[in-house]
């Protein structure tokens, strides 16, 4: 298969199970207890796929590994920058500080028109057009490497997107329209991979410093976002369950690179 339609597969597959699963947990009414074993998982896949995938294949196509290993901290300065500017932000569960102002702004009868359901809506849109184009750059980097790094987004994104979701609900959105905004900010990310992809076919030389920068997004996500949201659960029993998930997921990244293979 032609690393576009790769590309295009993997964009469109992984938006729309996002999606629809996020969904289904968002409208369960035991979510959040889902939502937390998800963020586990997602923990695992995403510094699977940072460790032992991009920033393997980064070193690989590069001639100086110091100054990947820059971009790679700079790129984790973005991101922490970005998050600031509520550009780009992770909530994954819904008693987080976003959501419980998004609550109180409902409850305080602060009669916002959903304009706190907007911002969720354009801020995932800008995400999932930075997952696209982390997807392609990945995909023309290996196919192996575009696998992994569109299965370590999807799992972290169902637990962002089912946040989204209660945010969109507690602004006074109906479900349908909810999951409508949803599906139409997904959109982003196929459009994220087909600018990537058209981009990098010219700029090649482009692709080790992105694919840092795609390992600095998914290590930020998981050490300063996801991990923090763990320590809510201290007791012994959830402390297992956390562990074992997130070996969980950096095992399932680990098994698709040996059973997948390396190839160009």
């Amino acid at each position: 298969m032609p690393v576009l339609a790769w590309i295009i597969f993997a964009s469109v597959a992984s938006g729309l199970l996002s999606i629809g699963l996020a969904a289904l947990f968002a409208l369960n009414v035991r979510s959040n207890q889902w939502i937390s074993i998800l963020v586990s998982y997602a923990i695992g896949a995403l510094l699977g796929a940072a460790f032992l995938n991009a920033l393997p294949e980064a070193l690989e196509l590069t001639e100086s590994p110091r100054q990947l290993t820059m971009v790679l901290l700079l790129g984790i300065l973005i991101f922490f920058i970005l998050e600031k500017l509520l550009l780009w932000r992770h909530c994954h569960l819904s008693e987080c500080e976003g959501h419980e102002t998004a609550v109180q702004l409902k409850q305080a009868e602060a009669h916002d028109h959903g304009r706190s359901g907007m911002m969720i809506v354009l801020g995932d849109t800008f995400h999932n057009f930075v997952d696209g184009i982390l997807i392609a750059t990945a995909f023309m980097a290996d196919i192996q490497l575009g696998i992994v790094t569109a299965i370590a987004i999807t799992a972290h994104e169902i637990p962002q997107e089912a946040g989204d979701f209660i945010i969109l609900l507690n602004s006074g959105f109906t479900r349908a329209r909810a999951l409508w905004l949803n599906l139409l900010s997904g959109v982003a990310t196929l459009l994220g991979g087909l600018l990537g992809y058209f981009m990098l076919y010219q700029l090649d030389h482009m692709i080790a410093p992105i694919l840092a920068l795609a390992a600095a997004s998914m290590i930020y996500v998981a050490m300063s976002d996801l991990i923090p949201s763990l320590h809510k659960r201290p007791e012994i029993g959830a402390t297992v369950q956390q562990v074992i998930l997130i070996v969980l997921g950096i095992g399932t990244i680990w098994l698709i690179g040996v059973y997948f293979g390396h190839h160009h």
